[in-house]
């Protein structure tokens, strides 16, 4: 059974929207669980502010702390859920411009990590899986909501926890990205004849 989505409220909008903390949490997500002093190292960071912006994920719940091994060490996981952000009707200014920063953050992070991908080595057998499409649809607002919900029913169908993942299996980053293309400006156009 499919999980309900979870709005995010501002408050963990703005908690997520911190640079360092989109970091961590991307870290978490893509290479599992972690110490502080693992993702300090890993990410450039001090292991005291890494340890102050996983607690500030976990009070929002992006993050939890998890059972790993013995010591005293604390090892946190990123908590997988189908997280909404408010529609940008309903965002008040200061949200909209928390949004912007957050995308602007979250992009710039996937398209290094692409590019740098793409320079794979051709001898790797996944140097030839990085399938990405760029295309135009033409659709009605309710069927791009509906286009949307199957789109993230596709990905909840291929979801599964690590120890029913099969060997050879490799984390994939995933997004999807639709916007309306701006309609003409008709006076520039005009203003312009070639």
């Amino acid at each position: 059974m499919p999980e309900e989505p979870e709005a995010l409220a501002p408050a963990a909008l703005k908690a997520l929207a911190h640079p360092r903390r989109q970091r961590v949490l991307h870290h978490l997500s893509l290479h599992g669980p972690a110490t502080s002093a693992t993702l300090a190292r890993s990410l450039g960071l001090n292991t005291g502010a890494t340890s102050y912006h996983l607690r500030e994920l976990a009070r929002y719940g992006f993050v939890e702390e998890t059972e790993r091994g013995g010591g005293r060490e604390r090892w946190w996981r990123a908590v997988p859920r189908d997280r909404r952000f408010p529609p940008r009707s309903r965002q008040s200014p200061e949200t909209r411009q928390v949004m912007d920063e957050l995308n602007r953050h979250a992009y710039a992070a996937d398209l290094e990590l692409f590019e740098r991908l793409q320079r794979t080595a051709p001898d790797d057998p996944w140097a030839d899986a990085y399938p990405y499409s760029r295309g135009t649809i033409r659709l009605t607002l309710p069927e791009l909501h509906a286009f949307f919900e199957e789109y993230i029913a596709l990905l909840n169908r291929y979801k599964r926890p690590a120890d029913q993942t099969p060997p050879g299996a490799r984390t994939l980053l995933t997004r999807f990205l639709a916007f309306p293309v701006p309609e003409p400006d008709t006076d520039r156009r005009e203003a312009d004849p070639s």
